[in-house]
């Protein structure tokens, strides 16, 4: 959403695995130890805001700018309901099926199965919408694309096959296509690993993250 509106930031990595979430100085920004958080110095009263939850960050950021919410009541409320479906739905259940099918200790049929099925279905729903829709608010680009596409650059994790959801495929490519996300998406790329060891474990989903709530 930055490159696409060009606006000017710094990045500013939070290691999660080395469990750099819980510092207080994050958690004043963010208070549920989660990225994405912005701080924004030049806020709606020209003080300083910080804003947490990437679907908040979003709509932030897209009535700062004018940008990728559509004005007229019916385009916006069109483009929030596929935001949120990302926020209640997509991520979520797409979250539950990395961890279960990636992260956790041990493998538990039953997990895998509800959450690869449910991942499944849910890209069945943007298949569907896409059917008759260039891009998932109707024929603009949207934060709720914006909000989606991450989530779907993992989908051979989550025991999805694009060629069963031609049209998500297609919206897919569409995005990869912009220049604006491709230079988001390299944001940090090369400091990303595989948060495998037995800390990152603990700070990620065990006695860290709970002990540290």
């Amino acid at each position: 959403m930055l490159e696409e509106c060009g606006l000017p930031y710094a990045v500013h990595p939070v290691d999660i695995g080395a469990g750099e979430q819980f510092a207080p100085e994050f958690l004043a920004i963010s208070p549920n130890n989660k990225i994405p958080a912005i701080v924004d110095p030049d806020g709606p009263d020209g003080k300083p805001i910080s804003v947490f939850e990437s679907g908040a960050i979003l709509v932030y950021l897209a009535e700062k700018t004018g940008r990728f919410l559509p004005a007229d009541p019916r385009g916006r409320m069109v483009a929030l309901q596929w935001l949120m479906f990302q926020m209640g739905g997509l991520g979520p259940m797409l979250g539950q099926a990395h961890h279960f099918r990636a992260y956790a200790p041990e493998p538990i049929d039953y997990a895998i199965d509800r959450y690869t099925r449910e991942a499944q279905r849910l890209y069945g729903v943007l298949d569907r919408r896409l059917a008759d829709n260039e891009w998932l608010a109707g024929s603009e680009y949207t934060i709720a694309d914006i909000a989606c596409f991450p989530w779907c650059r993992s989908h051979e994790r989550q025991g999805v096959d694009l060629a069963q959801h031609p049209n998500v495929a297609r919206w897919y490519a569409a995005n990869e296509k912009r220049p604006a996300v491709a230079r988001g998406t390299a944001v940090l790329a090369e400091r990303r690993r595989p948060l495998v060891d037995e800390q990152a474990r603990r700070n990620l989903f065990g006695s860290e993250q709970y002990r540290s709530r």
